[in-house]
């Protein structure tokens, strides 16, 4: 029992080590320059109409032909790695702060662990050369996965749980930034007031507008579910495109490709006063 408890009080001192909590900070970094560039697609769709995708695959093809592209892709999939990392450290060990033991912190942690696991292989693959796997429209890879789902036997309710979540966990992102629960995650005390006024402008339309693309990925999956028609889910580049359709038009459109800039420029605030 000693010896058990040793190896884990060292596992533990290890996850709060400065290897993960490093590895968090450039995670954060490299999620911001995922968003940034994702939000400056959408800004030129919503002005000019390009053809050119708002989502990982076009955020990653822009950096591909950047001078310094392979480089960069590399940096990219390695901080996604290490955001992995410090998800899978406190879905083992808990999230710092109060009440950081709790199993439903535990969970989404490790719900977060697998999509950035996820992420970091696909960019990593992409910066090795396999192209189809990192670029890949969200779209079709929406509509592939809906149409796999909905052969299987009751299709349309596994879509539309699925769609569910992502609806719930969108409405739940915009929420929990409106009400600015990011504050308590973030060293507050020891940031000035022009800091706090730059993360509560960015965390907030931010958060909001991240939230935003994510239910919109969820309500069209359960028009997808409802219809049993895979072609009516959207993946992140067709849900962004969807707000020009609503009516504010392309104006709403802008604000949430505005906003996601925001949010990756909130990513590397985080990267500097998050709690690790």
């Amino acid at each position: 029992m000693t010896t058990a408890g040793s190896s884990t009080a060292v596992a533990r001192r290890a996850a709060r080590g400065g290897v993960v909590r490093a590895g968090a900070r450039v995670g954060f970094a490299a999620r911001g320059v995922l968003y940034l560039l994702v939000g400056a697609l959408a800004v030129r769709i919503g002005l000019t109409g390009t053809s050119e995708q708002a989502d990982r695959g076009g955020a990653l093809a822009e950096v591909v032909t950047t001078p310094f592209g392979a480089v960069l892709l590399w940096a990219l999939g390695i901080g996604l790695a290490g955001m992995a990392l410090w998800r899978l450290s406190e879905a083992f060990f808990g999230v710092a702060g109060p009440k950081g033991d709790r199993p439903g912190k535990r969970a989404l942690s490790g719900a977060r662990f697998v999509f950035y696991a996820v992420s970091s292989f696909l960019v990593l693959s992409f910066a090795t050369g396999d192209r189809g796997s990192g670029a890949g429209s969200t779209d079709r890879q929406s509509q592939d996965v809906t149409s796999r789902l909905l052969e299987l036997p009751g299709g349309p309710w596994w879509v539309g749980a699925v769609a569910a979540g992502f609806l719930g966990a969108g409405l739940w992102i915009a929420g929990r930034a409106v009400l600015r629960k990011y504050r308590k995650r973030l060293a507050w005390e020891r940031m000035s007031i022009p800091s706090r006024r730059f993360m509560d402008v960015t965390g907030t339309v931010g958060g909001a507008a991240r939230g935003l693309v994510f239910a919109a990925v969820g309500f069209f999956g359960l028009k997808a579910s409802i219809q049993a028609d895979p072609d009516e889910a959207k993946g992140m580049d067709d849900a962004i495109r969807s707000f020009a359709q609503t009516p504010a038009g392309p104006w709403l459109l802008l604000a949430v490709a505005v906003g996601l800039v925001l949010f990756g420029v909130f990513s590397f605030g985080q990267s500097k006063w998050r709690q690790v």
